[in-house]
């Protein structure tokens, strides 16, 4: 603060302490009133609140005009740009050592008879050859060659099995969430009596090349994905695995069966495993008939009502529902002939379809049931297995012994111990305006009893209005506003600025926070929290905070990550202290977004895509493939 505010501060409090303890006159006015224009207001005109025309900072105003209301904005979603890419260089061979010349005979018969050595003719050819990849797997292309290793994909006659077993890899690529198309590399044909030797030799070694850098590319996609997350919004933060390429080639070399090699790179965790099985058969199934069920559009079907669509309506429960369901209801199934009656009998079928789904169980087919009974198509689901598939590479190989999953689309969270859900729970997160954020972290605290301090978008974009018409409206939520750390009322703040401006809510029972908070800091200031808002966890569609994400059952969640009980967790918020207290252990924490993803028994369940990433992170397939062939 500078000297002059220092003064003007020092003897307006001096003038307030002076008027607060001497009798006050009929004309006076109290601090309060100056700054919020109540009487002697009309000493403003002769500038009474200001200290050589400079208005006292952090109250407010009235006879100023409003400044235009700002608005934060969250983070964008991008255009995607593929991967850079550089020649890859392998250096010629050094010219040999000039022959002396022999005796009776001239420098071309010497150059004639002269040998020469296949494996330098080969590199030289490799010199030659223009090609293009990405730095780290380029750098380990040129590694390999640049050391005089052997050649990994040619023989002297032609392509080698290594390279044929690669390329049948290569063209399986779309049964593990790939596209062959990406690793395409022309086979060169056998070589005819009368070709070119040299012309043959350029055509293998640029084949040699192109499958070095496809074969690296391949690892890298399974290993890490073909897309790099953050590229795709800003609501992405996950920093790409690295990998490791230099020794990778020579491992292709010496392995027996490059092709087994190859597959072995995919994550190993079972979920993937449980997404590869998913989409290998959906693939085999995409010409079954029962995939063609379909129910028309505007269907509405009540008890007791006559629709010939009933027919498909049971076909589809038939495919959709589990097989508990369907023999507990075998009887109803087996002799329904496909009329339009809509009978008590199948009323009961399709409740118990209705609740095992998650919906209200009233035997109305309506939208909502009949979005469920179609789910999503084939081709629908391999599209999401696919996004799923690249988005788990993204996260580490081994998520961890025990750890937190929360999976937005599901509006779900799980606390996994060794692979297996031990708690499931509801879950609230970030609405279409305020998305939650897909990064991984650690759980370091648990807070008992939490202030909520108001993130300052919420400030500027919810709360500056309202505070412009009523700058005490904060003082009657009973919330705690400061002043460049000095606590004030929120009607003596200027709020056409937020500058140093803080807001927080103390603990109780209306808290926006609740009872708790789990802590993972992060540069997003996400984290789990309770709510009083507990009605949000009976709806389907739960995207519906501000960005943080809200427990249906935060003390079991917090008895969980601290190793305790429920009741010691309840004891806690019963000492009405407001406490931060750490894990026994950091854990794990994947706040993820899987449209496609595996139940607690490995059967893959489909959810909307609430946010519209998966098709962010299609268009980046489709520019990323659309490169690699302009480059091949």
């Amino acid at each position: 603060m500078t000297r002059y505010k220092t003064i003007a501060l020092t003897a307006v409090f001096a003038a307030f302490t002076a008027m607060s303890t001497a009798p006050r006159p009929a004309a006076a006015i109290t601090l309060l009133e100056m700054l919020r224009g109540g009487p002697g207001a009309d000493n403003r005109q002769r500038g009474n609140d200001t200290f050589f025309g400079r208005r006292l900072p952090g109250v407010s105003d009235p006879t100023a005009d409003p400044e235009p209301l700002p608005k934060v904005s969250g983070p964008r979603y991008y255009t995607y740009k593929p991967e850079a890419t550089r020649p890859v260089t392998i250096a010629a061979p050094a010219m040999a050592a000039a022959q002396p010349e022999v005796a009776g005979s001239d420098a071309a018969t010497t150059a004639s008879i002269a040998p020469v050595d296949p494996q330098a003719e080969q590199r030289r050819l490799l010199s030659e050859t223009k090609l293009r990849a990405p730095d780290d797997i380029a750098t380990a292309v040129e590694a390999y060659y640049n050391a005089g290793r052997p050649m990994i994909w040619v023989t002297e006659n032609g392509i080698s099995e290594r390279a044929r077993s690669a390329l049948a890899a290569f063209a399986e690529a779309d049964l593990v969430g790939l596209v062959p198309e990406d690793y395409l590399v022309a086979a060169p044909a056998d070589a005819a009596a009368d070709a070119d030797p040299l012309a043959r030799q350029r055509e293998l070694m640029a084949f040699e090349l192109s499958m070095s850098i496809k074969a690296l590319t391949y690892v890298s996609d399974t290993m890490r994905g073909r897309i790099d997350a953050n590229k795709l919004s800003g609501y992405h933060d996950i920093k790409r695995k690295t990998v490791n390429f230099k020794p990778l080639l020579n491992m292709m070399r010496l392995s027996p069966d490059v092709g087994a090699y190859l597959k072995s790179r995919m994550p190993a965790n079972s979920q993937f495993q449980a997404l590869q099985a998913e989409l290998v058969r959906l693939k085999a199934a995409q010409n079954d008939p029962a995939q063609a069920i379909s129910i028309a559009p505007g269907t509405l079907l009540k008890p007791g009502v006559t629709n010939p669509e009933l027919a498909n309506v049971v076909a589809a429960i038939k495919l959709r529902a589990s097989e508990a369901l369907k023999t507990e209801h075998a009887a109803t199934l087996a002799a329904y002939t496909g009329t339009p009656e809509y009978t008590p009998e199948l009323v009961a079928l399709v409740e118990g379809f209705q609740k095992e789904s998650g919906l209200h169980p009233d035997g109305i087919v309506g939208k909502a049931t009949i979005r469920t009974l179609m789910g999503d198509s084939n081709a629908a689901k391999i599209e999401k297995l696919v996004v799923a598939m690249e988005e788990l590479r993204w996260l580490p190989a081994d998520l961890g012994s025990r750890y937190v999953f929360i999976n937005q689309p599901a509006f779900m969270a799980y606390f996994v111990t060794e692979g297996h859900p031990e708690l499931s729970m509801r879950v609230v997160v970030g609405s279409k305006a305020n998305q939650t954020y897909f990064f991984n972290d650690q759980i370091e605290t648990v807070e008992f009893n939490p202030y909520w301090g108001v993130p300052k978008s919420i400030i500027i974009n919810e709360m500056l209005p309202k505070l412009r018409r009523d700058p005490s409206y904060l003082d009657r939520l009973g919330y705690e506003v400061s002043y460049g750390g000095r606590k004030v009322s929120s009607s003596a703040v200027d709020w056409n600025s937020t500058h140093n401006v803080d807001v927080r809510q103390p603990p109780g029972s209306d808290n926006a926070l609740g009872e708790l908070k789990i802590l993972f800091p992060n540069a997003h200031s996400i984290y789990m929290h309770d709510t009083p808002s507990k009605s949000f966890f009976k709806r389907d569609m739960r995207a519906l905070s501000h960005g943080c994400v809200r427990l249906s059952e935060p003390r079991r969640m917090a008895a969980a990550v601290m190793g305790t009980t429920v009741d010691d967790i309840g004891a806690q918020i019963a000492a009405g202290q407001n406490r931060a207290v750490q894990v026994p252990q950091k854990i794990p924490v994947y706040v993820s977004y899987f449209t496609a993803w595996p139940n607690k028994d490995g059967i893959i369940e489909y959810f909307d895509d609430v946010y519209g990433r998966d098709d962010y992170t299609r268009k980046a397939f489709a520019v990323t493939s659309e490169a690699r062939s302009a480059r091949s």
